[in-house]
């Protein structure tokens, strides 16, 4: 959910011309500890007779398309590129 959460609000890799110029921890921008929900609730569904399908990468879509339908629901516009930095959705609202 964090890793979800940091890849849709602050997450983006760089380019020049030439190359990728995200080159670094240091630099790159991700969710800061302090930036975290205070909590997450989590339900489980009890499917026994289904098989496990994993819920690492393939939840990250459904976690962006959460996000941008609560900025919708905040503010009435609709983001379609991820990250939703503060100054994207300020952009977006002009």
């Amino acid at each position: 959910m964090i890793q979800g959460m940091s890849r849709t609000i602050w997450e983006e890799t760089k380019f020049d011309t030439k190359n990728v110029t995200s080159i670094d921890w240091m630099s790159y921008p991700i969710l800061d500890i302090t930036e975290r929900p205070a909590e997450i609730d989590i339900v489980l569904i009890d499917r026994p007779n289904v098989a496990p399908s994993g819920a690492g990468e393939p939840s990250m879509r459904p976690l962006s398309a959460a996000i941008a339908n609560a900025i919708f629901d905040a503010t009435g516009v609709r983001i379609r590129r991820v990250p939703f930095t503060p100054e994207s959705v300020r952009q977006a609202m002009s």
